[in-house]
C-alpha cells in the first residue's frame, strides 16, 4: 500500500511547516507509521467486535492513532456502531458505509474484504496496538517539534511563554492527555449520573477532597478537580495558618500527595508550624521558660515521624513566576501524582510577559488565569491565598473589618476566575479596647462569598493563636454559653 508524503523546505525557514513529512538534509521522509499493525487491529475488530473494540476503548485508542485516513475513518465508524450496540458484519457494514457516503473513504468493498480475510493472530492484538500507539507518539513529537522550531525562528517576544507552551505539549504527549480532552456528551452524562448515584448512596468518594472544616465541606461539597479556591484576607488574619491546616488534613489525614508553593515563608517555617500545630504544642511557651513534659516530647516526635512520611512537597522560591510554577507543578503531577496544590500568595507571584511589565492589574490577571488553567489542566483543586485592600479598615460600626469580595486587591480577574472565594477575618483584631478584645478572642469567620457549585454564607471558626490553628465552630466558651 502506497504512502503519500508531502515535501517541505529544509530548515532554517520562518514559514509554517506542513504536516505529513519532515525534512532532513533535503530528503523528504514519511512520518513514522505502522500500516501492518493498523490493518491487524482493524481485522481483529471486524472479526470479533465485542472483544477487540472493547479492548481498544479500554486502551484509549482514538482515530488520531491511525496514520492512514481510510483506517482512521473505518475505526471511527466501528466505534460508532459499537456504542450503538449495532451488530458488525461485512454485508451490512458495506451497506451502512455506502448509505453514509463513507465507502470510498475506507477503500471500497475490496479493502473491507481484504481486512476481513487478513486473519491476524488474536494473541498479537495488544502488541500491535502498542506499535500503533508508539508511531502516533513519534508523529506527535515531530509535529510539535516542527511547530516549536517554526515559532522559535520567528523570534517571539515572549520566550518564556513559548517555552511553557512547548513543555506543556511534550508533557501532554507523555501523559496521553490529548486523547482525553474532548469527552462525548454521553460520557459526561454518564459521569454525572454515576456521581449522583454515589451521593445518594452516601459514598464519601463522590465528594471532593475534604478540607478538614466540616461546615466548609458541607457548603462546598469538598474541593473538586479543576477548581480554584481563593482564600483572601487582610495581613495578620491567619491566611497561611488556615491554608496549612487544610494541607495538613489533606496530606496527612487523607494521605493525598500535595504541593505547597510559598512565596513568603521558608519551607523550614512552614514545616515548623505544621509539626507543632499538629502536636498541639505552643512554641511561645519556650520563651516563657516552660520545660516540655515527656508527653509533649512524645507527641512532637510522633508528629515529626508522620510529617516525614507524608507526601508533601514545598517549594519556597520567592517571587516565583506563573510559568515556572506551572512547569514545576506539571513535573510533580507526572512524577508524584499530586492531588492538591496550595499557593501562598497570589500578589507575591510574577508574570514576565511584555503586557504585564506595564500593568500590575494585567499581571495579576495573567497569574490568576494561569492558576485556573493549571487546575483544569492537571485536574486537581488549587487553593491560593490573596491579599485584600484596606476596604475593611475603612468601614464603621458593625461593618468594621468585615471583608467584601470587592476588596480583592489589584484585579477583579481573581473574582472572575475563582470557583470559590472565602474571606477570612478575626473580630478581635478590630477590637477597640482590651475588654472587647478579650470577649472576641478566638472568634474567626470565613465568609464564603462566591461558590459556583454550592451555597454561600458565613462559616464560624475558632482561631487558637498559640498553635496558629483554626478549628470548626465557635470558641468552646461561646458554645457552652
Amino acid at each position: 500500500m502506497a504512502v503519500e508524503t508531502k515535501s517541505i523546505a529544509p530548515f532554517p525557514k520562518t514559514a509554517s511547516l506542513q504536516q505529513g513529512a519532515t525534512a532532513v538534509d533535503d530528503v523528504t521522509r514519511a512520518l513514522p507509521h505502522a500500516l501492518g499493525p493498523e490493518k491487524s487491529l482493524l481485522s481483529s475488530m471486524l472479526q470479533d467486535p465485542q472483544e477487540y473494540i472493547g479492548v481498544a476503548i479500554e486502551e484509549k485508542l482514538t482515530q488520531d492513532h491511525f496514520y492512514l485516513p481510510s483506517h482512521s475513518t473505518l475505526f471511527g465508524f466501528l466505534l460508532e456502531l459499537f456504542e450503538a450496540g449495532t451488530e458488525v458484519e461485512l454485508v451490512s457494514l458495506v451497506q451502512r458505509l455506502l448509505d453514509r457516503g463513507l465507502l470510498d473513504r475506507v477503500g471500497g468493498p475490496a479493502s473491507l474484504t481484504d481486512l476481513y480475510t487478513y486473519a491476524p493472530s488474536p494473541g498479537h492484538f495488544r502488541h500491535h496496538l502498542q506499535h500503533v500507539k508508539d508511531k502516533f507518539v513519534l508523529r506527535s513529537i515531530i509535529q510539535n517539534s516542527n511547530e516549536a522550531i517554526a515559532q522559535a525562528y520567528d523570534a517571539p517576544d515572549e520566550v518564556a511563554a513559548l517555552l511553557d507552551s512547548v513543555e506543556a505539549k511534550v508533557l501532554a504527549i507523555r501523559e496521553g492527555s490529548e486523547t482525553n480532552k474532548a469527552p462525548t456528551i454521553k460520557q459526561s452524562v454518564n459521569e454525572v449520573i454515576e456521581q449522583f448515584q454515589a451521593l445518594l448512596a452516601g459514598e464519601k468518594g463522590a465528594q471532593g477532597i475534604s478540607t478538614g472544616f466540616e461546615e466548609l465541606d458541607r457548603k462546598s461539597n469538598g474541593l473538586k478537580p479543576g477548581e480554584m479556591f481563593v482564600v483572601a484576607a487582610r495581613p495578620s488574619m491567619g491566611k497561611t495558618s488556615f491554608m496549612m491546616n487544610m494541607v495538613e488534613h489533606i496530606c496527612m489525614d487523607q494521605g493525598k500527595s500535595s504541593m505547597v508553593f510559598s512565596c513568603e515563608m521558608s519551607a523550614f517555617q512552614l514545616v515548623q508550624r505544621l509539626v507543632f500545630s499538629r502536636a498541639k504544642f505552643a512554641m511561645s511557651q519556650l520563651s516563657r521558660g516552660y520545660t516540655p513534659s515527656k508527653g509533649d516530647l512524645q507527641r512532637i516526635k510522633r508528629v515529626a515521624v508522620e510529617t516525614s512520611a507524608a507526601k508533601l512537597f514545598i517549594d519556597d522560591t520567592p517571587g516565583i513566576s506563573i510559568n515556572e510554577l506551572r512547569a514545576k507543578a506539571r513535573r510533580k503531577k507526572r512524577d508524584e501524582d499530586i492531588q492538591f496544590i496550595a499557593i501562598d500568595y497570589l500578589q507575591l507571584m510574577k508574570s514576565r510577559t511584555k503586557q504585564a511589565e506595564n500593568s500590575r492589574e494585567r499581571e495579576i490577571a495573567e497569574i490568576s488565569a494561569g492558576i485556573k488553567g493549571l487546575a483544569k489542566e492537571l485536574s486537581i483543586p488549587i487553593v491560593i491565598l490573596a491579599q485584600l485592600n484596606r476596604g475593611p479598615e475603612s468601614r464603621t460600626g458593625k461593618s468594621l473589618g468585615v471583608p467584601r469580595m470587592s476588596d480583592l486587591r489589584e484585579s477583579g480577574a481573581i473574582e472572575q476566575d475563582a470557583d470559590m472565594v472565602g474571606l477570612l477575618y478575626r473580630t478581635a483584631y478590630y477590637a477597640e479596647n482590651d475588654e472587647e478584645r478579650e470577649a472576641e478572642a478566638g472568634k474567626a469567620e470565613l465568609v464564603l462569598a462566591k461558590n459556583r457549585n454550592g451555597e454561600t454564607g458565613s462559616i464560624p471558626l475558632t482561631f487558637i493563636a498559640d498553635l496558629m490553628r483554626f478549628e470548626t465552630g465557635m470558641p468552646a466558651r461561646e458554645s457552652e454559653a
